[in-house]
């Protein structure tokens, strides 16, 4: 039955296995490809490292350009995993960045974050931001005005166009990275874009109190990476932003917010009271909400062809471009 040092310390299906003798296994997620021209879209993708100090990497899309110096919107995107797989570089992530950067003729800059467990939380958090800053040293104003040297940011970022997008893990990223505004940003966000946003809590509400099943398994991922000794557990303002303790939903950086849910997904009702409680808000944005019937949790990920996957990615298109 193998050595006492290959027993199981942590299962946390579908996604990470660690053993007792501290190796880690990720079951899914962690096919790679590079940066490429996509031919049918006209995309063009490139890595990027912009911290030495921690590797951490960023992928870049640009679409076609009808001149050298076309200013477009940026899509700063944090993918999603439950903060534990996949990458800017995993196919389906790569394939869905570019369809979206297709649909909305913006540049996206993918965001290669560290990945709990090696890395704890708020380290992916950290990460993120610092990515912020990243983009933000391109941006006219600031004292770090001009810094930034990276010619797609330079030549081709209209920077009163700025949105932060994610899915899962990833939109949680994008809320909480503007509802704490960062002073070293010199650029507003004009909106952000949760795909079927992990927020979580303690408490079942809705569907979550006849799905026990799937509410202890959704548990455990954030148990995972977010041990109760190092927080408030289920209810850490990280994963429960309605939370008492949380910022409030006011004071949320941008003008515009699109929440997308999927009818069978777990996290389905999380997303709902997100937007309900954001409309509520004294917030003085406007916020849309897009529920996709007959799918579950990040179904455009692993279904990008689909008639419904095309028509969501036009519609976070059309968000970006109103």
């Amino acid at each position: 039955m193998g050595s006492v040092s290959r027993d199981i310390a942590h299962d946390v299906p579908p996604y990470i296995r660690v053993y007792k003798d501290g190796t880690i296994e990720r079951l899914v997620g962690t096919d790679v490809i590079p940066p490429t021209f996509d031919a049918v879209t006209g995309v063009t993708s490139k890595d990027v490292i912009i911290s030495p100090q921690t590797n951490l990497s960023v992928r870049i899309f640009r679409p076609p350009l009808t001149t050298p110096t076309q200013k477009l919107p940026l899509i700063i995107y944090f993918h999603g995993g439950a903060f534990v797989i996949a990458s800017p570089a995993e196919p389906k992530y790569h394939n869905s960045v570019t369809s979206l950067v297709s649909n909305s003729r913006a540049i996206a800059v993918s965001v290669d974050y560290r990945l709990a467990p090696e890395h704890p939380l708020p380290t992916a958090f950290h990460d993120s931001l610092a990515a912020l800053r990243w983009v933000s040293s391109h941006a006219p104003g600031g004292s770090e005005s001009g810094s930034g040297s990276e010619e797609w940011i330079k030549q081709n970022v209209d920077f009163d166009r700025i949105f932060l997008a994610g899915d899962s893990a990833g939109a949680t990223i994008a809320h909480h990275l503007t509802i704490r505004p960062d002073p070293d940003i010199t650029f507003k966000i004009s909106g952000i874009i949760l795909i079927n946003p992990y927020f979580w809590g303690k408490d079942p509400i809705g569907s979550e109190k006849t799905d026990p099943v799937r509410k202890a398994m959704v548990d455990k991922w954030w148990e995972f990476v977010c041990p109760s000794d190092s927080g408030h557990g289920l209810d850490d303002p990280l994963i429960n932003p309605l939370v008492d303790g949380a910022p409030d939903l006011s004071g949320l950086g941008c003008g515009r917010v699109i929440v997308t849910v999927s009818e069978m997904d777990i996290l389905r009702v999380r997303g709902w009271a997100y937007y309900e409680a954001l409309v509520k808000s004294n917030w003085k944005g406007i916020a849309e909400m897009v529920e996709v019937e007959g799918e579950d949790h990040v179904f455009h990920i692993f279904d990008p062809t689909g008639d419904k996957a095309v028509n969501m990615m036009k519609k976070l298109g059309d968000f970006i471009n109103q």
